[in-house]
């Protein structure tokens, strides 16, 4: 953009005017500018402009300070390359001083602009943290005005999400008692900041799970997986999952709160992304024990991972369903029971080629961790008539274990079917494959497994033959056909028995 250089030379000197309202003014007009697009905040910071805000930021009136900060802002929001030149530039000591400004506003749009440059990587948050806003900031979210304590906590938030050391010096100014205490404040955007910071926070370590944890934030934290904003609802399942991802007492801690019941009530009153927390949470609580996996089951978490299974449009959120019904099957035969009747949506999603590499690969790891658990053999037949190889093995494997030593399941799986449809599956001598089919054969006798396969070449020509009636009709000329002959014999055999 040729034209801007031009007219970010002409707006440069108006800061300097005499007439206070054109300093402003022009200061709002290069941040409308820098805002648009990082192209223009790259134009701002090679017109030398960000020095002269700096300086005029300890000089100038609270107008022309909220103008000044509103272009820091908008310059850094875009990259950290743009966030470091509000570095280099000396532009955080002079924000930090606005944070303890009398005007409301002027320590809004400070914070505001701390928060852009600290978001973008540790390094940056160093800096923010380095020129002493931290403290200044919990300050900020005691101050009354609503707008101010957004500001703060979504600041505090940005600068504790890159690391445990970040998070820990927003610990160490004392954020977790006071964003505890907002946790049921009414305005929902000032909720949403509160619990995103304590999720940033808690992420990090056991230490400052626990932290977060004990400034009391359970079963105060549950009010608000019911609340009407959709960003309350994530921010709080966020929250939870990021205590109880760390440790088996953390997740029972949550689960003893009602918390597993809670996200469970919340996933299903909720669609798409909002979702995704509160399936992962779900996912690493049952990773943890045998029983917190059970307490999952208890508290319905099943049927609504399955629902989103089935219905999310988003690759993403089938792939957490599916990992977090893994987590949950893996453990017992009783648990791999709970999940059975999703393994064929799993196999579908896996086979699927729609599904994206992670779905699949999610799917694939989901079912070869159930299916070593599940004794409940029905529920693996249909894997018989349509899985892949790779599958197939695991699925032998389970039936090779289970049949020996269950005579009513043997007799199921010959009137079923299964058994013939074993004998139909073509396996390499000598591989693992051939090795799981001789082990279920061995559970018969042999004149049992000898008969299948006759009965499967007569299956085979009836269906030929009905193949060829739909396609001629019973014409007579088909009917006197010498290589009919053998087709009708093998019916009227069929037939008789």
């Amino acid at each position: 953009m040729d034209w801007t250089a031009g007219v970010i030379s002409l707006l440069r000197p108006l800061l300097l005017d005499v007439v206070p309202t054109i300093q402003q003014t022009a200061a709002l007009a290069l941040g409308r500018l820098a805002n648009y697009s990082d192209d223009l905040a790259e134009a701002v910071v090679k017109g030398d402009i960000l020095p002269q805000l700096v300086y005029s930021l300890a000089e100038q009136n609270r107008f022309y300070k909220k103008a000044a900060a509103f272009v820091l802002r908008a310059v850094g929001k875009h990259s950290p390359q743009r966030a470091q030149a509000i570095v280099d530039c000396g532009a955080l000591d002079a924000l930090v001083i606005c944070l303890e400004d009398f005007d409301p506003g002027v320590k809004e749009a400070a914070a505001w602009a701390l928060g852009c440059t600290s978001r973008h990587n540790a390094e940056l948050s160093q800096a923010v943290v380095d020129a002493g806003a931290v403290p200044l900031l919990v300050l900020c979210i005691q101050e009354p005005e609503i707008a101010l304590k957004r500001i703060a906590a979504l600041a505090l938030s940005d600068i504790s999400k890159h690391s445990p050391e970040l998070a820990q010096t927003v610990v160490d100014a004392g954020a977790i008692a006071h964003l505890a205490q907002m946790i049921l404040n009414p305005d929902a955007k000032l909720k949403h900041q509160v619990l995103s910071a304590l999720g940033q926070i808690a992420k990090h370590s056991v230490d400052l799970a626990e932290m977060v944890v004990e400034a009391e934030i359970f079963p105060v934290v549950l009010t608000c997986l019911k609340d009407k904003d959709e960003y309350v609802k994530k921010s709080a399942c966020t929250l939870i999952r990021e205590i109880a991802k760390h440790t088996p007492e953390l997740s029972q801690l949550v689960v003893n709160a009602g918390g597993v019941a809670s996200v469970t009530d919340c996933i299903g009153s909720c669609r798409g992304n909002t979702r995704l927390p509160g399936i992962m949470m779900l996912g690493y609580v049952a990773a943890h024990s045998e029983n917190l996996a059970m307490a999952v089951i208890i508290s319905k978490g099943v049927p609504q991972l399955s629902v989103c299974l089935s219905e999310e449009p988003e690759d993403h959120v089938k792939a957490a369903a599916a990992w977090a019904l893994g987590q949950i099957g893996r453990h017992t035969s009783e648990h791999a029971r709970a999940v059975t009747h999703t393994l064929p949506v799993l196999l579908s999603l896996y086979m699927s080629t729609e599904s994206s590499e992670d779905l699949q690969m999610k799917c694939k790891k989901a079912i070869k961790g159930i299916l070593p658990k599940c004794t409940y053999l029905p529920a693996l037949e249909p894997f018989l008539y349509g899985a892949p190889p790779n599958i197939l093995k695991h699925v032998l494997g389970q039936f090779s274990k289970v049949l020996p030593h269950d005579s009513k399941a043997r007799r199921l799986f010959v009137t079923s079917g299964g058994l013939k449809k074993v004998q139909e599956i073509q396996a390499d001598p000598g591989s693992l494959l051939q090795e799981y089919i001789n082990s279920i054969n061995n559970c018969y006798p042999e004149e049992v497994v000898r008969v299948l396969p006759k009965e499967f070449e007569v299956e085979r020509r009836r269906k030929r033959l009905l193949f060829f009636l739909t396609a001629h009709g019973t014409h007579l000329s088909f009917m006197s056909n010498p290589q009919c002959l053998p087709l009708l014999r093998s019916r009227e055999a069929t037939e008789a028995q």
